[in-house]
């Protein structure tokens, strides 16, 4: 699982550069279901403040139903996940 952070963390980083719609759609849908993973691992390890917030993102994130938060607060957003998930996985809360 750590190396599948990782990459979502680059992958949340590239975001900033201007890429094509379909790669922005792409890491939607896979951080959709990363952080639902992780919510649910928060859940088992009874971690619930965790649990809301992966929820939370796993929420945000889904492309079904568009957020428009416009493209510099979207920036903020992903660079605010990724710096999250680099946090958790230097505490080494994320195994």
């Amino acid at each position: 699982m750590k190396i599948i952070v990782i990459v979502l963390s680059a992958a949340l980083l590239l975001c900033i550069a201007p890429m094509p719609y379909g790669y922005y759609t792409l890491v939607r849908f896979v951080s959709m279901i990363i952080f639902a993973v992780l919510a649910w691992q928060m859940w088992q390890r009874e971690v619930k403040a965790m649990t809301v917030v992966f929820g939370a993102m796993a929420l945000l994130f889904q492309p079904f139903v568009k957020i428009a938060l416009g493209r510099g607060l979207w920036n903020i957003v992903d660079v605010a996940a990724a710096a999250l998930l680099t946090v958790m996985l230097v505490r080494k809360q994320i195994k």
